[in-house]
């Protein structure tokens, strides 16, 4: 979607609220981008990224603001922030659905990066927790969780609500943060590494 944004010539946030309808979905847009200081310049080697979705188009709306660094020397990408704003309905339980949502962003945040399972002419190499990487604690980025009540609204749950847009807002902002679209997930140094590449291969 950031592409037919930048096609388009608008920003990806504009361009979000420009193709929804639905009150509740501009809302958490409008929010998480608001709470993200979207727009504000970024350093270099540092972009944000914006995905939204409502789980499975009929329960909760989600807004994921995600904010990265790249090396490009390296290809290494670290989450330094992800903001979301969420729309359950009914909040019967605000900080189980907050830690609900917080787990589910960094659940992503480590699939997205690191998680692989691997395979050789043997079959599967990948046996154990210790040869298949996750985030590790000093890796987590911070996560502000935005709760929009709706008491007239049933409640819905929030179960793997958060994981998608999650993983599409870091996607989007590593594109923000170098120019190039990386396809291959996860996006550890060596998949950047090659995209970016394979750009400057694409440009000469």
């Amino acid at each position: 979607m950031d592409e037919l944004a930048q096609e388009a010539g608008v920003d990806p946030v504009r361009f979000r609220l420009n193709q929804l309808d639905d009150p509740r979905a501009r809302e958490v847009v409008q929010r998480a981008a608001r709470a993200g200081r979207w727009g504000k310049k970024q350093k270099d080697g540092r972009g944000w990224g914006m995905a939204f979705a409502r789980y499975k188009n009929t329960g909760a709306y989600v807004a994921v603001a995600a904010q990265v660094q790249v090396e490009e020397s390296t290809g290494q990408v670290t989450v330094l922030r992800a903001v979301s704003a969420v729309d359950a309905g009914l909040i019967i339980n605000p900080d189980g659905l907050r830690n609900q949502m917080e787990g589910g962003i960094i659940q992503s945040a480590s699939w997205t990066l690191r998680e692989e399972v691997k395979f050789g002419p043997e079959g599967v190499r990948t046996r154990d927790w210790e040869d298949y990487p996750i985030l590790r604690f000093d890796q987590v980025p911070e996560v502000e969780v935005i709760l929009v009540n709706r008491p007239d609204q049933p409640a819905a749950g929030v179960g793997e609500v958060a994981q998608g847009p999650a993983a599409a807002a870091i996607s989007n902002a590593i594109c923000d943060a170098t120019g190039v679209r990386v396809y291959t997930l996860p996006f550890t140094p060596h998949n950047v590494k090659r995209a970016l590449a394979k750009s400057l291969q694409q440009s000469a």
